[in-house]
Parts: C-alpha cells; sequence; structure tokens
C-alpha cells in the first residue's frame, strides 16, 4: 500500500464553486491573452511554423487557420467569430472543470494500476505546483514517479528534476519553454539506460506534445494561444487538453483547482 495522501490544504470546491473561482481569478473566462496573440499563434501553426507544434506531426491536415481555430472554439471556447480579431478572448470554465474531470479519470486509472507517472512543466512559473502537488498525490497512491536520468542537456540548457517535476535550466533559472527537446532528452535517456518508458506523462507545452507524438499515455495543460495540444486531443494523439491560462499572476490561484482535480481522481 502507498503511504496516505498529506491533507491538502485548500478546501474542494464543488464545481460550480471552481467555475466561479476560474472566471474570478481569470484562470477562464476573460483571459488575459489577447484575440490578435491568439490569432496570430493559430496562423503560424497553419503556415507550418513547428515552434507551435510543440512537437507534434500535424502534417498538412491544419494548414487552414478557420478549422484551428473551429478547434479552439469547440475544445477551449475561444470566441467562435472568425471576424473578432482583435481584444478580449475566453475560455469557457465549463470546458475547463470538464477537462479536469476527463485528466482525473486517468489519474485514478494510473493510481488503481499502481503505474509510473513522469511530470513535466514548460512552464514553472505558473504551473510547477500544480505537477508538484499531483506528484505528491500519485506517490501517495502507490504510484512511481519516474526519476530522469542525471546530466541530461537540451536546448543549451540542463534538464533536471524540482519537487518530482522535470523542467528545464539555463543559468540558475528555471526555464519557460514550449520546446519538445527537454522531453525527448528524457525519454531518450530512460530508453538509453535501459529503463522503460512511463506508463503515463503528466505535463504542457512541448513536454506533453513530444511524449504523446510518441504513443504514450500523455495529459496536459494548455493555453487559449497554444492550439497544438488541443488539436492532438481532437486527433486522439493527447488524451487530454485541459484549457487554463497558464501563467496568471499569483501561481496559488490554481490551488482550488488542484484540489477540485485531485478529489475527482480519488487521491485525496
Amino acid at each position: 500500500m502507498g503511504r496516505m495522501p498529506k491533507p491538502i490544504e485548500t478546501p474542494v470546491p464543488s464545481r460550480a464553486e471552481l467555475v466561479d473561482h476560474l472566471v474570478r481569478t481569470r484562470i477562464a473566462g476573460d483571459v488575459a491573452t489577447p484575440r490578435e496573440n491568439n490569432l496570430s499563434h493559430y496562423r503560424k501553426l497553419a503556415n507550418g511554423d513547428r515552434h507551435y507544434w510543440l512537437g507534434l506531426e500535424l502534417g498538412d491536415r491544419w494548414t487552414d487557420e478557420q478549422d484551428v481555430l473551429a478547434v479552439m472554439a469547440e475544445r477551449c471556447g475561444v470566441v467562435d467569430d472568425p471576424g473578432h480579431r482583435v481584444g478580449q478572448d475566453t475560455i469557457d470554465p465549463e470546458l475547463t472543470v470538464a477537462a479536469l474531470d476527463r485528466m482525473a479519470a486517468r489519474l485514478r486509472k494510473a493510481a488503481l494500476d499502481r503505474q509510473s507517472v513522469l511530470l513535466a512543466t514548460g512552464h514553472p512559473g505558473g504551473l510547477l505546483d500544480v505537477h508538484r502537488a499531483t506528484a505528491d498525490a500519485l506517490r501517495s497512491a502507490g504510484c512511481e514517479i519516474v526519476v530522469i536520468p542525471a546530466g541530461l542537456v537540451a536546448d543549451e540548457g540542463s534538464v533536471w528534476q524540482f519537487a518530482d517535476v522535470a523542467v528545464m535550466e539555463r543559468g540558475a533559472t528555471l526555464w519557460h519553454t514550449h520546446s519538445p527537446g527537454p522531453m525527448a532528452a528524457v525519454l531518450d535517456a530512460l530508453a538509453a539506460h535501459g529503463r522503460p518508458q512511463p506508463d503515463l506523462v503528466v505535463a504542457d507545452h512541448g513536454w506533453a506534445g513530444c511524449a504523446a507524438q510518441r504513443g504514450l499515455d500523455a495529459v496536459g495543460y494548455a493555453d487559449c494561444n497554444d492550439p497544438a495540444l488541443f488539436l492532438a486531443e481532437a486527433e486522439g494523439t493527447l488524451q487530454v487538453a485541459v484549457p487554463l491560462d497558464d501563467h496568471v499572476r499569483n501561481p496559488r490561484f490554481y490551488d482550488p483547482m488542484v484540489a477540485y482535480l485531485l478529489a475527482a481522481s480519488g487521491l485525496l
């Protein structure tokens, strides 16, 4: 049996309370990312700029930015009007909570089967503690939290684990990155050391995209200006993409969301 989970300090919100909290803190609802930034990223993805593919191979399936917008409206809740070019854009909090429920189901399976889980973030300023709390709960439930090999490098930086979460470091600073390179370095090193690939990856950005593209079970968080993970979920490559603003002004704003996720997973 695994260790008993540590009690979470944040009360577990009801679904309605979480929806209200997400809107109030702008994790969802009227988010800070402007419409013009979203549309620019959708266009660049459609034009084949691999920076926006987040490690996925999208081929020629998403060359029309209007198709990308349609998926983002459906799965993230951005405004579906192609004529809305500037100003406010949105994330539907109901879609956020529904995706958290889908992620919770996958975390529950990981716990029941005592699976190995790798957690990683390209957005340490916002999501590091979200992943850390998830790792702690999974370990307490009997999962193996994958320890990455030491000495890894990618994209002119180092790849380390901090609080059970794989991150990239440059110049003694945890680095914001969309690149799939760090995850590729981790997975390649595990294989080189004769170690199995993780049963589940919980991540974001290129960390999640790379893992999903390699055929691993992967779930992740994505902002409304990062369409690739939502396209991957639509195609069945990524199991879950949770829409949210991935760097709100106070990372403690995510605590009720994490409490809801872990409770729904049966990990509290």
